[in-house]
């Protein structure tokens, strides 16, 4: 598995390096991991003044006080990884260096969170979003897990995005430890609002609290039964719950009272429109959940 963790040396980059330090059962299976610091270029006339090779001495002795600590941390851990560089806007470097070394994932810490667009994964993780398809685990400065195994949530809702993020849980298993909990999560209708008038105008429920039921348990068959036979396929068992609600909230809610350690989501968003770069679902869990969430894209 190839693994990019962007560090900047600040604490969300660290919660990033402590994720990956943290994954026992990966660092037995002894991924790729490579440990990225971009720096903002000087400004060109103050580069002419300096010369080159000042300049460049500059951007290694800057980028050598976030990369040296995360490569101490990781190898601390028992994982040796590589080091780079790079020049330029942080989220298109990033978002460059995934494409051009085929990483499998992007590991990296965001400070954003709030109602606004921009401020939901911060800037950089939302330029990342925009110029890569790569799969992505945005981490807030949350405390590494303290097992191997993790309690994963998949949240799928009947579409190819959904069925990619459980494939990438399964081609991926090292990654979540060697005994993962996992949970299956799709957000059904609340057809109880549904009503009729009857003949006197007065409005009525449309439906039986036995008809609801069965409308939402054939709802739920219907996202699951695919991703059950992917997880048949490779022997893995996984709890099923069946949400009711807006799906952003009552995903985000379940993993808050769950505590779950990961959050495992397929999205069809994608553009350069901050809206429009995760889809409607993944931005509003990404502005109200704290649980560390790994987005899956490229289906």
């Amino acid at each position: 598995m190839k693994i990019l963790v962007p560090v900047d040396g600040s604490k969300f980059s660290k919660a990033a390096v402590d994720f990956i330090a943290s994954r026992t059962t990966l660092i037995g299976g002894s991924p790729e991991v490579e440990l990225l610091n971009v720096q903002l270029p000087i400004p060109v006339r103050a580069a002419r003044v300096v010369g080159k090779e000042v300049v460049k001495s500059y951007y290694e002795d800057e980028s050598g006080r976030a990369l040296k600590p995360a490569l101490a941390a990781l190898k601390k851990a028992g994982l040796d990884a590589t080091t780079a560089y790079a020049v330029g806007h942080p989220g298109e470097q990033i978002a460059a260096a995934a494409d051009r070394d085929k990483a499998d994932l992007i590991v990296m810490g965001s400070h954003g969170h709030g109602a606004l667009a921009g401020l939901i994964l911060g800037s950089t993780t939302n330029a990342v979003l925009a110029h890569t398809k790569k799969p992505i685990l945005v981490l807030r400065a949350r405390e590494a897990p303290k097992g191997d195994s993790l309690k994963v949530g998949i949240a799928v809702d009947g579409s190819k995005y959904g069925r990619e993020a459980v494939r990438y849980v399964i081609r991926h298993r090292d990654l979540f430890g060697a005994a993962p909990q996992v949970v299956l999560m799709h957000v059904v209708p609340d057809f109880a609002g549904a009503v009729m008038p009857d003949m006197a105008g007065i409005a009525m429920p449309a439906f039986t609290e036995d008809e609801i039921k069965a409308m939402q348990k054939k709802t739920f068959d219907a996202a699951l039964d695919p991703v059950r036979k992917l997880l048949d396929k490779e022997d893995l068992t996984a709890e099923e719950v069946c949400l009711v609600g807006n799906p952003g909230d009552e995903i985000s809610a379940y993993a808050k009272k769950k505590r779950l350690d990961v959050l495992v989501m397929g999205s069809h968003g994608y553009g350069a429109f901050k809206a429009a770069v995760l889809g409607s679902t993944a931005t509003r869990v990404a502005a109200h959940c704290e649980t560390p969430l790994l987005l899956i894209r490229d289906a």
